[in-house]
């Protein structure tokens, strides 16, 4: 009888000890977190971050997972950051806990009409191109003296012809800019020139 107690108490810490080895691995983990972060993390999926980092997509996402630990909840992190315009850097002891987050630049999408929905124009995009003024660029001769004479605007019966207008004030306004432009670097060039072929 005292064989059978003594492998019953056998067993009894065997699986004491297993239960506890194998559960202090997880709740170590949650103990570090907790004292390297000086508070108790909340649960973040990755689905948050990037719901938020599509909202804001100038708040790094170290940042956006660093509150959400905090507060838990899209909503509050979202409210802080259109309160605020930002969110507060993780502490280096965060990078000790979670990895740095490496996010490569994704492409732009270019919308249904062309219009691209990414926030920085790509470098080969420019007014001329985007408002397909090319060929006014070869024929125009417009002055800025000119634009002013286009700087009223009727207002229209229609919306389709309000539109119109108002497309057409944007191309003017573009080409009167580029004339200036383009006045301006041919004076700089003539002004640079002179001064070298005088020595």
């Amino acid at each position: 009888m005292s064989e059978v107690v003594n492998a019953i108490v056998a067993f009894a810490v065997i699986v004491i000890i297993f239960r506890w080895a194998t559960s202090s691995s997880d709740s170590s983990s949650r103990r570090s977190a907790s004292s390297t972060l000086g508070f108790r993390p909340k649960n973040v999926t990755q689905e948050m971050v990037n719901q938020i980092h599509s909202m804001f997509p100038t708040i790094p996402q170290d940042n956006i997972r660093y509150d959400l630990l905090r507060t838990g909840s899209v909503e509050i992190t979202s409210n802080k950051i259109l309160e605020r315009g930002y969110l507060d850097a993780p502490p280096p002891a965060y990078f000790t806990v979670y990895s740095r987050t490496e996010v490569p630049p994704q492409p732009r999408q270019v919308g249904p009409q062309g219009q691209s929905t990414g926030l920085a124009p790509t470098p080969k995009e420019n007014l001329i191109s985007r408002y397909k003024l090319q060929d006014r660029t070869l024929s125009s001769t417009f002055s800025p003296e000119d634009h002013l004479a286009f700087s009223k605007a009727n207002w229209e019966d229609s919306s389709e012809k309000r539109e119109a207008s108002l497309q057409e004030r944007k191309a003017q306004m573009i080409l009167a800019a580029r004339q200036r432009l383009l006045a301006q670097q041919t004076r700089k060039e003539e002004t640079d020139a002179a001064p070298g072929s005088s020595s």
